[in-house]
């Protein structure tokens, strides 16, 4: 018989047995429920998920699901936004351990996986299919009277009649305020966000990413197209002839603006819009989207700075320089987290190589001037084309002054010693035969290239055996250096350096008149006329009219083309030819002692002169004819 103690044992130790069956009959129940609940949701997600897209809804030509209306489309990102809840429940229930669990997160990660490859194709349909024309978005940039045209530099070195058309250069450095545009349908934004944001909690931010760069990417390649950019490389860039690499460096400078401040800051905020401002994503998307274009357009100009130095890329060189430098804070802004800091490294070392090759390039110029020499005197002593050149394409350099006080460096020594001010106002030349440290680079450099232009316009004056020819080249051309400096931004050589080279004119003017002149003059003279009488009248007057007549015949086919100089040089001449003639006439009365008239003896009277004058340095050669004048 038992015992009341051992009962009241025995019935100790079964009461806790029996409330620890309890208590996990009681969990596994719950778990049957929660199994149940999750399942029956389960169900109803997979019957969403897997039942769209039937027979029915493709037959009314409704393949994508947007196109099936919003309420379609919600309750299909409402399924999916189920399906990850219930994983998650699954995972946290820890109700996984036993078959059912397992089965159903199975089920519910294969729904899930259909769902994403689901979402991806709506994802990257809708960014294709919503994407605006851009050939309209950039037509009104393309046309912008800011840029660089076709026309802009092309042979204005070596026509004189380029000098009054202003060259369109304000566009390179101005600033292009940053203008974003829609690159796809507004309305289709939102759309995308829900999606991005369902893969992205789903882990598949990977795929959405990979989705949008594809997509986008071939949208921004189409954009260069329209830009008129295409792929080239260096050794294709190299092969171009010049007229075509001119055109080509235009279209970059104009491109590279629009798709930096327009394009990319478009496609920036697209990105911000799509996967949320503080995302990394979105940087991620962005840099992988648009690093191949940015580098496309990179790479042209690392192959233009690498290339063959000549004095016609200067500009072009210059043009893409400057425009580098005034996008190099916006590409550091779109590309300034770590995985997009290779294109900011890039576009800096492309600007530095663009800047060697202005110097390299400044110096060829300089190289080319020095090598530019002929053997045979310049025809009729007019503007030879190297000063027109050289004066054109200085005077064109000049709109870039900022940017080459910052490339160009100071040489010591020089050809001539102006000594300038900081505000680059000329002062009286300096003793010490050096230039000035006030001088900024720019001016420093362009006064190094004039004096250039000086040597070699002296060194061919020489060329010619008329002494009167050399220097009335020398007036022609240095005169038009001056007219140059003082009608541009070319000023900014100084008051000194124009008046130095007035007065050089102004001698070499003079000399011209002594040199040509003196001759015919001297028949004028009294000297040893008196006793001579008619006779000596009759050879002081022949020999006037041959030295006339022959400088007559030489000098017409001479040119001044600044109609200015010329008429100051023909009324100067007149002064000295004119008045002699008719003080040397007026006396002939008193030679011959009143026995004859003077009038027999004179071919031509002052008027006569006065008007053939005014034929001279017009380029076109004449003869007096036996009949023109007084017998």
């Amino acid at each position: 018989m038992v015992s009341d103690l051992e009962m009241k044992m025995n019935m100790t130790k079964v009461a806790p047995d029996s409330g620890s069956y309890l208590s996990v009959v009681n969990q596994f129940m719950q778990k049957k429920g929660v199994v149940g609940e999750m399942e029956e949701k389960l169900a109803f997600a997979e019957e969403k998920v897997w039942g769209w897209g039937t027979a029915a809804s493709v037959a009314a030509g409704q393949s994508m699901l947007w196109e099936c209306g919003a309420e379609e489309a919600g309750e299909y990102l409402q399924a999916v936004d189920d399906i990850q809840k219930l994983i998650e429940s699954l995972e946290s229930l820890s109700i996984t351990s036993d078959q059912e669990g397992t089965d159903i997160l199975q089920r519910a990660d294969s729904v899930l996986q259909t769902a994403m490859v689901r979402l991806e194709e709506e994802f990257s349909y809708m960014l294709v299919q919503s994407r605006q024309p851009l050939e309209l978005e950039l037509s009104s940039f393309r046309s912008s009277e800011g840029y660089v045209t076709e026309e802009d530099f092309s042979g204005c070195f070596d026509d004189d009649s380029i000098d009054d058309s202003q060259v369109k250069l304000e566009g390179i450095a101005n600033k292009f305020d940053e203008f974003t545009v829609d690159l796809i349908n507004p309305s289709v934004i939102q759309n995308l966000k829900c999606i991005a944001d369902l893969m992205i909690q789903s882990d598949h931010d990977l795929e959405c990413c990979q989705a949008y760069s594809s997509i986008r990417r071939d949208a921004l390649d189409e954009g260069l197209f329209i830009l008129g950019i295409q792929k080239l490389s260096i050794e294709e860039v190299e092969k171009m002839e010049w007229e075509i690499l001119d055109s080509y460096i235009k279209k970059w400078i104009r491109a590279i603006k629009i798709f930096v401040r327009v394009l990319l800051a478009s496609e920036k905020r697209l990105c911000n819009q799509i996967f949320g401002e503080l995302s990394s994503l979105g940087n991620i998307c962005f840099v992988d989207t648009a690093k191949g274009a940015m580098l496309q357009l990179l790479n042209f100009g690392d192959a233009i700075a690498i290339g063959r130095r000549s004095p016609e890329k200067l500009f072009g060189i210059l043009g893409m320089h400057d425009v580098l430098q005034d996008l190099l804070t916006d590409i550091e802004t779109l590309f300034s987290e770590e995985n997009g800091s290779s294109v900011s490294v890039e576009a800096h070392e492309v600007l530095l190589r663009l800047g060697e090759s202005v110097r390299g390039t400044f110096m060829e110029f300089e190289n080319a001037i020095e090598r530019n020499v002929s053997s045979t005197p310049f025809a009729r002593g007019g503007i030879h084309p190297l000063t027109k050149y050289v004066m054109n394409y200085i005077k064109t350099l000049t709109a870039f002054k900022d940017a080459l006080d910052l490339l160009l460096e100071i040489k010591e020594g020089g050809h001539e010693s102006p000594t300038v001010s900081s505000s680059t106002t000329a002062s009286p030349e300096g003793s010490n035969g050096s230039f000035s440290k006030n001088l900024s680079p720019t001016v420093h450099n362009l006064l190094e290239v004039v004096s250039m232009l000086e040597s070699n316009l002296d060194m061919r004056s020489r060329l010619y055996r008329d002494d009167a020819l050399q220097h009335f080249f020398l007036m022609n051309n240095i005169h038009y250096m001056v007219q140059k400096v003082k009608s541009s931004d070319l000023c900014l050589l100084g008051e000194d350096w124009i008046r130095r080279h007035n007065r050089k004119v102004q001698v070499h003017a003079t000399n011209y008149e002594r040199a040509s002149w003196n001759t015919v003059l001297a028949w004028l003279k009294d000297d040893g006329i008196g006793s001579g009488g008619s006779k000596a009248v009759k050879e002081r007057l022949k020999g006037f009219n041959f030295s006339f007549e022959e400088i007559y015949k030489n000098q017409t086919s001479w040119i001044v083309p600044d109609p200015g100089l010329r008429e100051d040089l023909q009324i100067s001449i007149s002064l000295k030819v004119v008045q002699g003639y008719r003080t040397f006439t007026g006396r002939l009365g008193s030679y011959l002692d009143g026995t004859r008239s003077a009038d027999k003896y004179m071919k031509y009277t002052a008027e006569d002169l006065e008007t053939l004058l005014l034929d001279l340095f017009e380029g076109s050669p004449r003869s007096l004819n036996s009949q023109r004048g007084r017998r």
